[in-house]
């Protein structure tokens, strides 16, 4: 079974209708249909909650991760283990901290596929398998 690793750039684009939102739409259908797995990154679900909450309010943030939590995504946290490996390949890869903690989730299996918005992470290509969204 395929597992989408979904980052914060990924699932703004589906909350706020933007370009690869349908196919964040269809990911998600598949993953309550039992044909996916759906898995994030505690540091990224943090992250959608701190853009929303600068574009929204608390009120808009309340109800973002209310509508995803009914989702059911299964959200990975942050252990000293992966907060290491994310910044070694922060280094190595010269990308952001929390896309880091994304491939370092998308390293735990081959079947895990990284999807994202996030263009700074083709240097991630090599490691990972990435589905990248298309462009606004």
């Amino acid at each position: 079974m395929v597992t989408y690793v979904l980052d914060a750039s990924a699932i703004l684009r589906f909350l706020d209708g933007e370009a690869g939102s349908v196919r964040v739409g269809e990911i998600i259908k598949g993953h309550l249909a039992a044909q996916n797995r759906i898995v994030m990154a505690a540091i990224n679900w943090g992250e959608v909650a701190g853009v929303t909450y600068k574009a929204h309010g608390q009120a808009g943030v309340d109800l973002a991760l209310s509508r995803l939590s009914a989702f059911g995504f299964e959200i990975t946290p942050a252990t000293e283990d992966r907060a290491v490996r994310a910044a070694l390949l922060k280094v190595k890869l010269k990308i952001a901290y929390a896309d880091a903690f994304a491939v370092e989730l998308a390293l735990d299996s081959t079947d895990h596929i990284l999807v994202t918005a996030d263009f700074d992470l083709k240097a991630a290509a090599q490691q990972v398998k990435i589905e990248f969204l298309p462009r606004k």
